[in-house]
């Protein structure tokens, strides 16, 4: 891995235009809603925290992935 690598990977990447904006704001209502849909379903124990927190990483690998896009 490069220096260029690693800060790439820590680098704060701003929505540089509305689209990625719309996107970002897509992609958490969109896990929110499914975060929304668990909650009610699932009954509380160490499986749903695990499922929600992993929902909560895939918004974040989600929204990193439309950041970092260098489009």
């Amino acid at each position: 891995m490069t220096p260029e690598d690693i800060e790439w990977r820590f680098a704060f990447h701003a929505a540089t235009n509305e689209e990625k904006r719309d996107a970002h704001t897509s992609v958490r209502q969109a896990h929110r809603r499914l975060a929304d849909d668990l909650n009610s379903r699932l009954p509380e124990g160490r499986e749903k925290s695990l499922a929600i927190t992993k929902l909560e990483e895939s918004m974040f690998w989600s929204n990193a992935a439309i950041a970092r896009n260098k489009e």
